[in-house]
């Protein structure tokens, strides 16, 4: 029979051996053994941890623990260090987290630890990630496949409202019609994903950045640079979903009959139109979404920070969505322009087309700054629903993968 009591004699033995590891990890920050923690000792254990801070903030954190500015080494001073000893966790909840889709992947990859590569726990996090995404597009993209009409029919004199698109669609294709072009969508996922973390991880060494952490310039560079080299690569499978999704009962038979017929009929190029104002699009996206985030976390943490030094899934979720939705303001008119030149051809039977400069000009004339916002409401109406869903499919994944709590 196992005794699964326990009794006083062992739970002394708890206690003393949970001391002496309370114990080692203070003397770890301690480093001159001097019998308190000063902010320079504070800076460089965090810098060995990965987390970069300067000297003030080192200051400031010491402060709100203790009045006289640091951390004596006794015995009060167990409940101050126990937060201490998940120090690693709660850094990787300050990250900024990217599994979470709202329809165009976020553009900086998600930081993995060292631990979570050695362990293999970072290509569970990305399997489960992808798999949210497939869910989350597949129910929200009613309202992607009606924003891709919008923004290539829509116009002063075709004013496509909500409803009057989807009925439309339905009309035209049944229900089913809906879902068009959802299925190159999710294929994208893997490829782009896989692409976009290895871009990530050897421009970071490129960049000369061996630190877990890099600070929001040098993740904004090699968030950018690897959302580049991954969209460059894919980029053909963007031109196939937006013709798929646009196609006529048909028209396709399917995936590989719509890539051969824009080969036969446009050529290779075709397979590239809208490239630049893409990519031109990922620097204000990029950018924009990464210091609003960072803005709205710090800002947080500022305020309400002092009980806890972890802000929490939920505020994490917050600062994200609306940072991923400002970035798409800042970048929608190039991507507007980007499907319009993607659908030029099925649209005007002239594989030809016209270049960036000339549709933003045309569109300014014909419709004014307003066209070039064409979609929007579908767009953000889909972010609350494919963050929602993508957000408790991923913590479904990583439970069923055994992915441990980031």
């Amino acid at each position: 029979i196992v005794d699964v009591q326990l009794d006083f004699e062992e739970f002394v033995h708890y206690l003393q051996d949970y001391d002496k590891d309370l114990t080692l990890e203070v003397k770890s920050f301690d480093k001159t053994n001097a019998g308190y923690i000063d902010p320079k000792e504070l800076v460089q254990s965090l810098r060995d941890l990965g987390v970069h801070i300067s000297l003030q903030q080192a200051e400031n954190a010491l402060k709100s623990m203790e009045k006289n500015g640091m951390i004596t080494i006794s015995s009060n001073c167990v409940a101050k260090v126990e937060k201490t000893a998940n120090l690693p966790e709660i850094i990787l909840y300050w990250k900024h987290s990217t599994i979470f889709d709202v329809g165009d992947n976020l553009l900086v990859p998600d930081e993995f630890t060292l631990e979570e590569k050695q362990t293999g726990m970072w290509w569970r996090h990305l399997v489960a990630g992808g798999g949210a995404g497939a869910v989350s597009r597949t129910c929200t993209a009613p309202l992607d496949r009606l924003k891709v009409m919008m923004q290539v029919y829509g116009s002063r004199t075709n004013n496509m409202c909500i409803m009057s698109g989807l009925t439309q669609m339905i009309r035209e294709g049944g229900p089913r019609s809906l879902w068009r072009g959802n299925g190159i969508n999710i294929l994208k996922i893997a490829p782009e994903t896989a692409l976009k973390f290895m871009a990530y991880e050897q421009i970071k060494r490129l960049i000369g950045s061996d630190k877990e952490t890099l600070s929001i310039l040098e993740r904004f560079v090699a968030g950018s640079m690897a959302g580049v080299i991954a969209q460059s690569t894919i980029y053909p499978m963007e031109v196939l979903k937006t013709r798929l999704a646009l196609r006529k009962t048909g028209q396709y038979s399917g995936i590989s009959d719509c890539a051969k017929q824009i080969l036969r009929r446009e050529g290779l190029t075709a397979f590239y139109k809208g490239y630049v104002p893409n990519i031109l699009g990922i620097i204000p996206y990029a950018g924009i979404d990464l210091a609003i985030y960072e803005t709205l976390k710090n800002r947080y943490l500022q305020q309400y920070g002092s009980s806890s030094s972890d802000p929490g899934v939920l505020v994490l979720l917050a600062c994200g969505t609306v940072s991923s939705t400002c970035g798409q303001l800042a970048s929608y008119p190039l991507a507007l322009v980007r499907t319009r030149m993607q659908a030029q051809a099925a649209c005007d039977g002239d594989s030809r087309g016209v270049s960036m400069s000339t549709l933003f000009r045309q569109i300014l004339q014909s419709e004014g700054p307003a066209g070039l916002y064409r979609g929007l409401a579908p767009n953000f109406l889909k972010v609350i629903p494919a963050v929602s869903i993508s957000y408790v499919v991923y913590e479904h994944i990583k439970t069923q993968l055994g992915v441990t709590s980031r």
